[in-house]
């Protein structure tokens, strides 16, 4: 599932995001949402949030829950 919609986007969420320095080589950060920054219900670079480690980017990827 992709992270375009803020419905589908929950803090505690597993997800891959890129953040902006990767934007480039869309190297992806695994992490767990703290919080959700974009405000828009959509947006087609992926939804903004904030990762627990404090790292923010864009969601790019929801991984499923173990």
């Amino acid at each position: 599932m992709n992270g375009t919609k803020r419905a589908d986007i929950k803090p505690g969420l597993h997800v891959n995001i890129v953040l902006k320095e990767d934007q480039r080589t869309g190297a992806l950060t695994e992490g767990y949402v703290q919080d959700i920054l974009t405000n828009s219900s959509t947006h087609p670079h992926g939804i903004k949030v904030r990762l627990e480690t404090g790292e923010v980017g864009r969601v790019k990827e929801i991984l499923p829950e173990d």
